[in-house]
């Protein structure tokens, strides 16, 4: 539904852009496609990107326009003038780095030699003033008309990170504990998913930090971007230690029933911390962290003791265990129980 919202509110902006630039076109008795064609490109995901990128489409547009006119001159409505204004305009464009402006500005190139037939240093001004009007009414439609907030999908997807990585911790342990010799493809597809996500959201705040430019009340909120900033680097490393988890050869572990127990029963408090980050409880979860961690001593006091037992490679119960403290460490880094809860209710 979110992604819904967000692509349908661009495509009425988009819509009422290109009409609002039609009409003041056709009231200045102006050809208004070039300026839609603006319009249309300039509706970006955040304001200040769409005025970082109108400045630079203007002049952009303003060399194709200039090549279509030169080239008219010289040799007509032919292909050769096509061919050169589209060839030309690139190439200055690129060596101007007016990247963002390459495509409007190669599109009214060879869109003015079609419509060009007479006064070409009149027509040259007029696509000047079609560029204006898009750019402007364009950037108008992004700021006022349903302007871009991201705060609260970033909150909802960190909220859905967070409880999608404790269904696969429990879930990857479960394997590992209980069904040694099944495989985790699935879940191998799962953390990819979860990657991409952990991307698209570190886009979500990258595009509400660039709105602190132009909204104050954005500004205002650095502190809550900081705070989702750092939950979304504690995800990237749990996606990263997920990863190694599902990666871990199939051995069957020497654990007996009671230490698998006392494991799974960490492994679904810590899954429970994540899916219910408002109850978090410091004080249980460092209790379950001791349980592990002592099982983890007397799993390597074991190893190191029996000098019969040497391997070059760490066994799967080492690695289980060590991740699965690493991962208790990093929730008990990364949780603000304030803030947390302010979150909580933004979302709701």
């Amino acid at each position: 539904m979110r992604s819904f919202h967000f692509n349908g509110s661009r495509i009425l902006k988009t819509g009422l852009a290109i009409f609002l630039t039609a009409i003041i076109c056709e009231w200045f008795n102006w050809p208004p496609v070039f300026a839609v064609i603006t319009a249309i490109v300039t509706i970006e995901p955040t304001v200040s990107d769409s005025i970082k990128k109108g400045l630079v489409r203007f002049p952009a547009s303003a060399i194709g326009s200039a090549f279509a006119v030169l080239f008219i001159t010289l040799f007509g409505n032919s292909p050769i003038t096509y061919t050169l204004a589209a060839v030309a305009t690139i190439l200055v464009c690129y060596r101007l780095n007016l990247h963002a402006g390459l495509l409007v500005a190669t599109l009214t190139a060879v869109a003015m030699v079609e419509v060009i037939h007479s006064n070409y240093l009149i027509a040259f001004f007029i696509r000047l003033g079609t560029t204006t009007v898009g750019l402007l009414v364009s950037t108008a439609v992004n700021m006022l008309v349903f302007p871009p907030n991201y705060r609260k999908d970033i909150l909802t997807s960190i909220q859905s990170i967070g409880e999608r990585a404790g269904s696969m911790l429990e879930r990857t342990f479960r394997k590992n504990l209980y069904d040694e010799h099944e495989d985790h493809l699935g879940e191998r597809e799962n953390l990819k998913q979860l990657t991409k996500d952990i991307k698209r959201t570190e886009t979500f705040i990258n595009f509400q930090r660039n709105e602190s430019k132009i909204y104050p009340w954005v500004k205002n909120r650095e502190a809550e971007l900081l705070m989702a900033e750092r939950q979304l680097t504690f995800l990237h490393n749990l996606e990263f230690h997920l990863g190694t988890l599902l990666h871990i050869p199939r051995q069957i572990t020497s654990w007996t029933p009671t230490e698998r127990h006392v494991i799974m029963q960490a492994v679904t408090q810590l899954a429970h911390d994540l899916k219910h980050s408002i109850d978090y409880d410091p004080e249980k979860h460092r209790a379950q962290l001791q349980h592990v961690t002592d099982l983890f001593w007397e799993d390597t006091k074991c190893i190191t003791a029996d000098e019969g037992i040497h391997p070059n490679q760490f066994p799967p119960e080492f690695v289980i265990l060590y991740e699965l403290i690493t991962i208790y460490d990093l929730v008990d880094q990364y949780y603000d129980p304030a803030s947390l809860k302010v979150a909580q209710k933004e979302v709701q």
